[in-house]
Protein backbone atom coordinates (compact mmCIF):
# COMPACT_ATOMS: atom_id res chain seq x y z
CA UNK A 1 0.00 0.00 0.00
CA UNK A 2 1.26 3.24 -0.67
CA UNK A 3 1.60 5.98 1.67
CA UNK A 4 -0.36 8.74 0.24
CA UNK A 5 0.38 11.39 3.20
CA UNK A 6 4.31 10.87 2.51
CA UNK A 7 3.71 10.70 -1.97
CA UNK A 8 2.45 14.06 -1.10
CA UNK A 9 4.98 15.41 0.75
CA UNK A 10 8.03 14.15 -1.71
CA UNK A 11 5.17 15.47 -4.44
CA UNK A 12 5.55 19.22 -2.74
CA UNK A 13 8.89 19.04 -2.18
CA UNK A 14 9.13 18.31 -6.06
CA UNK A 15 7.30 21.51 -7.08
CA UNK A 16 9.14 23.40 -4.72
CA UNK A 17 11.99 22.34 -6.21
CA UNK A 18 11.31 22.94 -9.74
CA UNK A 19 10.36 26.20 -8.76
CA UNK A 20 13.24 27.03 -8.14
CA UNK A 21 14.66 25.79 -11.26
CA UNK A 22 11.90 26.94 -13.54
CA UNK A 23 10.38 29.79 -12.31
CA UNK A 24 8.58 31.11 -15.20
CA UNK A 25 6.88 27.46 -16.43
CA UNK A 26 5.85 26.95 -12.57
CA UNK A 27 4.77 30.25 -12.65
CA UNK A 28 2.49 29.68 -15.60
CA UNK A 29 1.18 25.83 -14.60
CA UNK A 30 0.01 27.67 -11.32
CA UNK A 31 -1.78 30.88 -13.07
CA UNK A 32 -3.22 27.93 -14.83
CA UNK A 33 -3.78 25.88 -12.28
CA UNK A 34 -5.69 28.49 -10.41
CA UNK A 35 -7.68 29.70 -13.12
CA UNK A 36 -9.24 26.34 -13.72
CA UNK A 37 -9.44 25.21 -10.08
CA UNK A 38 -11.21 28.83 -9.02
CA UNK A 39 -14.84 28.53 -8.20
CA UNK A 40 -17.42 29.71 -11.16
CA UNK A 41 -20.16 27.75 -12.59
CA UNK A 42 -18.49 24.60 -11.22
CA UNK A 43 -17.61 24.39 -7.71
CA UNK A 44 -14.01 23.78 -6.20
CA UNK A 45 -15.30 20.49 -5.06
CA UNK A 46 -16.82 19.64 -8.27
CA UNK A 47 -13.67 20.11 -10.03
CA UNK A 48 -11.80 18.36 -7.73
CA UNK A 49 -13.84 15.47 -8.02
CA UNK A 50 -13.51 15.85 -11.94
CA UNK A 51 -9.88 16.36 -11.71
CA UNK A 52 -9.88 12.66 -9.73
CA UNK A 53 -11.86 11.23 -12.17
CA UNK A 54 -9.29 12.48 -15.09
CA UNK A 55 -6.41 11.53 -12.98
CA UNK A 56 -7.74 7.79 -12.58
CA UNK A 57 -7.52 7.76 -16.52
CA UNK A 58 -4.49 9.82 -17.02
CA UNK A 59 -2.89 6.92 -14.57
CA UNK A 60 -1.01 9.76 -12.67
CA UNK A 61 -0.42 8.41 -9.06
CA UNK A 62 0.22 11.71 -8.14
CA UNK A 63 -2.51 13.52 -9.47
CA UNK A 64 -4.59 10.95 -7.44
CA UNK A 65 -2.96 11.62 -4.10
CA UNK A 66 -3.11 15.69 -4.95
CA UNK A 67 -6.83 15.75 -6.25
CA UNK A 68 -8.52 12.89 -3.42
CA UNK A 69 -6.49 15.58 -0.64
CA UNK A 70 -7.74 18.84 -2.92
CA UNK A 71 -11.32 17.52 -2.71
CA UNK A 72 -11.42 16.35 0.76
CA UNK A 73 -9.98 20.29 1.76
CA UNK A 74 -12.78 21.71 -0.69
CA UNK A 75 -15.53 19.31 1.56
CA UNK A 76 -15.88 16.31 -0.59
CA UNK A 77 -17.26 12.86 1.07
CA UNK A 78 -15.28 9.39 0.92
CA UNK A 79 -19.10 8.38 -1.00
CA UNK A 80 -18.01 10.60 -3.48
CA UNK A 81 -14.79 10.04 -4.21
CA UNK A 82 -15.79 6.51 -4.32
CA UNK A 83 -18.26 7.48 -6.84
CA UNK A 84 -15.76 9.55 -8.97
CA UNK A 85 -13.71 6.10 -9.30
CA UNK A 86 -16.70 3.98 -10.39
CA UNK A 87 -17.28 6.65 -13.40
CA UNK A 88 -13.51 6.58 -14.20
CA UNK A 89 -13.56 2.64 -14.40
CA UNK A 90 -16.35 3.40 -17.00
CA UNK A 91 -13.98 5.24 -19.11
CA UNK A 92 -11.04 4.53 -18.65
CA UNK A 93 -11.36 0.18 -18.99
CA UNK A 94 -8.87 -1.88 -17.15
CA UNK A 95 -6.24 0.11 -16.46
CA UNK A 96 -8.85 2.62 -14.22
CA UNK A 97 -9.27 -0.51 -12.48
CA UNK A 98 -5.66 -0.44 -10.86
CA UNK A 99 -5.25 3.27 -10.68
CA UNK A 100 -8.87 3.27 -9.28
CA UNK A 101 -7.27 0.79 -6.81
CA UNK A 102 -4.56 3.27 -6.24
CA UNK A 103 -7.62 6.66 -5.35
CA UNK A 104 -8.66 3.96 -2.95
CA UNK A 105 -5.76 3.40 -0.74
CA UNK A 106 -5.54 7.40 -1.37
CA UNK A 107 -8.69 8.04 0.21
CA UNK A 108 -8.54 5.93 3.11
CA UNK A 109 -4.75 7.00 3.95
CA UNK A 110 -5.84 11.15 3.39
CA UNK A 111 -9.37 10.96 5.10
CA UNK A 112 -9.61 13.97 7.80
CA UNK A 113 -12.01 12.46 9.16
CA UNK A 114 -12.48 8.61 8.62
CA UNK A 115 -14.98 6.45 9.88
CA UNK A 116 -14.84 5.52 13.47
CA UNK A 117 -13.67 1.63 13.47
CA UNK A 118 -11.64 2.54 10.14
CA UNK A 119 -14.20 0.74 7.73
CA UNK A 120 -14.51 1.73 4.68
CA UNK A 121 -18.05 2.52 4.46
CA UNK A 122 -18.69 3.70 0.48
CA UNK A 123 -22.23 3.23 0.96
CA UNK A 124 -22.67 6.81 1.33
CA UNK A 125 -23.18 7.05 4.95
CA UNK A 126 -19.78 7.29 6.31
CA UNK A 127 -20.50 4.33 8.48
CA UNK A 128 -19.55 1.33 8.90
CA UNK A 129 -22.15 -1.29 7.36
CA UNK A 130 -24.09 -3.65 9.83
Amino acid sequence: MTDYKEHLKHYRENSRRLREEIPEAMSGFARLHGGAMSAGVLDVRTKELVALGMAITSQCTGCIAAHVDAAFRAGATRAELFEVIGVAMLMGGGPATYYGGEAYEAIVSLDPNPPVDATDAADGTDQPPR
